[in-house]
């Protein structure tokens, strides 16, 4: 049992106000076609989560999800006996690609899948606002859509995927962190209609600070940024930065 994980880029991402704890958001998330972790899952003498990378594994979301899922629903317990967790990485960590969310979102919906549990995208959704802010636009599984409040309002666009261009620079940029630099520095509410223009439209129009309010703060914090902003639009709380193919 195997499936693909695929990383996300922000083709927008606003901060529209704070609720006393979380950053109110209004973004666009677009999925990367051929950028994904996968999540497979094999049968073992004993329950297991690997993961090819060293990471300390209560704080992987899969297992995140994996404790989530089995607080909700007890009895799925007993459908993991004898199976192991693999985790290949693809996505670089701290990039902002979602790659952690996105790991979390495909274990759910395929042990959702494979196991019988048959729960609606509503109720996986759910679980996954448990784990991180990104998890319900992934649980979807939609190409493009728009998202809102600390991202667990998905609005699925009528919209495919871009072909893109990736790259993320060797720094790695704390999201809490450039959340914070952005509130203590640059707080500034302001909604836009970006959520109401086509994708292309945003691209060929505005400037990638214009597009997302962390890049100042991240560029603060992390000046060697500077160096790739000529690669094109910046994705999340960085760092990675994304463009259309040629």
């Amino acid at each position: 049992m195997k499936i693909k994980a695929h990383a996300k880029v922000n083709i927008f991402l606003k901060i529209v106000g704070h609720d006393g704890m979380y950053h109110l958001i209004k973004s666009r998330f677009m999925k990367v076609k051929d950028l994904y972790d996968e999540i497979e899952i094999v049968e073992a003498e004993k329950f297991n989560i690997v993961v090819d990378i060293n990471c300390v594994l209560r704080e992987n979301t899969v297992f995140k999800a994996y404790v989530e899922l089995t607080t909700a629903y007890p009895d799925i317990k007993k459908w993991f006996i004898g199976k192991e967790i693999r985790i290949h990485k693809n996505i670089p960590e701290m990039a902002g690609l979602g790659g952690g969310s996105s790991d979390a979102a495909a274990f759910l919906r395929l042990v959702n899948e494979k196991s019988g549990l048959n729960l609606d995208t509503k109720e996986l959704i759910e679980i996954g606002k448990k784990i991180g802010s990104d998890v319900p636009f992934f649980i979807t599984d939609a190409e493009v859509a728009d998202v809102y409040g600390r991202g667990d309002i998905v609005e699925v666009r009528d919209e495919k995927a871009l072909d893109l261009e990736v790259f993320t620079p060797p720094i790695e940029c704390s999201t809490k962190d450039v959340y914070n630099a952005y509130r203590m520095n640059f707080f500034n509410p302001q909604d836009t209609d970006f959520d109401k223009k086509e994708t292309l439209e945003l691209l060929q129009n505005y400037k990638p600070a214009e597009l997302n309010d962390l890049l100042k703060p991240a560029l603060m914090l992390y000046p060697d940024l500077y160096k790739y902003q000529h690669l094109g639009y910046f994705s999340g709380s960085g760092s990675s930065f994304f463009n259309l193919k040629k």
